[in-house]
């Protein structure tokens, strides 16, 4: 009986006990990397080494990317420009050999000799006809005649001075005569007027 009691005293003791292990979680040890100070100033040195190059690389990139930018956006302006003037130069080109078709009509319909009745009159009435239409369809496609009106004076860049003469009725440098006039298309001059200048 003694035995008995013994092993019941002992019994919920060692239930108690694996409860205990039970609810008690084993702790792990501690690993702790002990790193010297020496290789951790080593590391530091190198990486802020290491991101100084990345960061002058990342500028240089950066700086070579804005440069090639704006060589290609003035490339692309560039074709542009040239394809512009490229067209504008064809037709330019076109307009100049119209323009002396023009100065033929125009010398034609102030001739002395323009018939004023019958068939003759009717003729040169066609004749102002086409002169009138042609100078209608420069204008709508931009060519203008270069303004000599009003006592202009001489300017290089509009006109050709055929010749330098006396002339008391106007100032040095003024033009005295239109002897062909000039033509612009836009601000570009594709013929200039010919002029008589006083001196």
């Amino acid at each position: 009986m003694m035995a008995k009691k013994h092993q019941e005293g002992t019994q919920p003791k060692v239930e108690e006990e694996k409860k205990e292990a039970e609810v008690q979680p084993v702790e792990e040890p501690e690993v702790v990397s002990e790193v010297p100070a020496v290789i951790a100033e080593k590391e530091i040195t190198q990486l802020r080494t290491e991101l100084d190059e990345a960061l002058v690389k990342q500028k240089e990139y950066l700086d070579g990317w804005q440069r090639e930018r704006a060589e290609f956006f003035n490339y692309k302006k560039r074709m542009e420009r040239e394809q512009t003037q490229g067209g504008q130069n064809t037709f330019a080109n076109a307009v100049r050999r119209y323009l002396d078709i023009a100065d033929d009509l125009e010398r034609a319909l102030k001739s002395k000799n323009r018939p004023k009745d019958g068939e003759g009159a009717t003729w040169a009435d066609g004749i102002d006809l086409i002169y009138r239409k042609m100078m209608a369809a420069f204008e709508a496609d931009g060519v203008k005649r270069i303004d000599t009106t009003n006592d202009k004076f001489f300017d290089p860049n509009l006109h050709e001075a055929i010749s330098h003469e006396d002339s008391p009725e106007h100032e040095s440098g003024q033009i005295i005569e239109v002897v062909q006039p000039g033509y612009a298309l836009g601000a570009r001059v594709i013929r200039p007027a010919r002029v008589r200048v006083a001196r």
